[in-house]
């Protein structure tokens, strides 16, 4: 597929997105003509199609053959762009949940905090929607998903507090309301925090 095939079915106006960049960078100050900066519109456009571009894949599932113990995917790695500044913001997500009838491909989980990653994004929903998905697809008797990440939104501008760690968290079913359980999620994805 040409990439302008490509840019046309994810609904990008490629032409628009580069004046626009072009525009923004020019009303900052910046000179295009310089060598440097003259594709700097261009790679901007690729760039943020890139980042918000999320990669379709098939859930694969399999019937559970009686494991009735926590699945936990610890340590996802994953990078978004804030909603409000467009600035990245990145850390790890641990997804978790109690099998009903059905398990997950465990690269499949991986791949949800991808998919909703590659969206303008808060956090706050980020975490509701992966768990939001594993109930969906699965329904298991539980979910819990906690997400810890860095905003340079808040590290490199404004109040400027690098390496300050934001954490959410979503639990749903037996992860929320049986204490022990619930207990259970939180040990095992205290490890990172300190």
């Amino acid at each position: 597929m040409a990439e302008t095939d490509l840019y046309l079915e994810l609904g990008v106006d490629r032409v628009a997105a580069e004046r626009a960049a072009t525009e923004l960078l020019a009303a900052l100050g910046a000179d295009l003509g310089r060598e440097g900066l003259a594709e700097t519109p261009r790679r901007m456009v690729d760039a943020y199609v890139e980042l918000l571009t999320p990669q379709p894949f098939r859930a694969t599932t399999f019937p559970n053959e009686g494991y009735d113990e926590m699945v936990l995917i610890k340590d996802i790695p994953f990078h978004s762009l804030c909603m409000h500044h467009v600035l990245p913001f990145h850390g790890v997500a641990h997804v978790a949940y109690l099998p009903g009838e059905r398990i997950v491909g465990l690269s499949k989980v991986a791949r949800v905090v991808e998919m909703f990653s590659r969206d303008l994004q808060v956090q706050e929903r980020l975490t509701t929607q992966i768990a939001d998905w594993i109930s969906e697809e699965l329904q298991p008797k539980g979910v819990g998903v906690l997400v810890e990440a860095e905003h340079t939104c808040m590290s490199l501008r404004g109040v400027q507090k690098f390496g300050a760690l934001t954490v959410t968290s979503a639990l749903q079913g037996q992860i929320r309301d049986d204490p022990r359980t619930r207990q259970e999620f939180l040990a095992l994805t205290e490890g990172r925090r300190t």
